[in-house]
């Protein structure tokens, strides 16, 4: 994904619908590029929007550490934009991402690792990484 113009990039948060979330936030959905397995859902206000327009690397709001955080920047695997997609009332946006590492802080490639069976969780995914060596 091309980096953007502050310009481009005001006009684009303009066009997100914030107000539907407590907090001015918008979920996002963050998908494999090539795969197009879900990787992750998080949630982003105007500032990890922007960041993520203006670097090409993805960013996002924690609502547990209320503050933004680029993914990656502590175990680094980033996911790099490839392109960006909103829904039709701009209150939502899917992300399709080359993914370096695993998007999961508990190690696994996807956060949707588990499967809900029979009443129960089982593991579906493979581990990439042991949480513990790397936070």
């Amino acid at each position: 994904m091309k980096k953007n113009s502050e310009e481009k990039i005001k006009e684009v948060i303009d066009k997100l619908d914030f107000s539907k979330i407590e907090g001015k936030l918008i979920p996002v959905i963050t998908q494999d590029y090539h795969s197009n397995e879900v990787l992750m859902l998080a949630f982003a206000n105007k500032i990890a929007i922007e960041k993520t327009l203006e670097t090409g690397i993805a960013h996002y709001y924690s609502r547990s550490r209320q503050k933004i955080w680029k993914k990656g920047e502590t175990s680094g695997h980033i996911q790099e934009i490839k392109e960006i997609l909103t829904d039709c009332d701009n209150d939502s946006i899917l992300i399709k991402v080359q993914q370096t590492g695993a998007a999961c802080h508990k190690g696994y490639y996807s956060c949707f690792y588990k499967k809900i069976e029979k009443g129960d969780f089982s593991i579906i995914g493979n581990k990439v990484f042991n949480p513990d060596e790397v936070y």
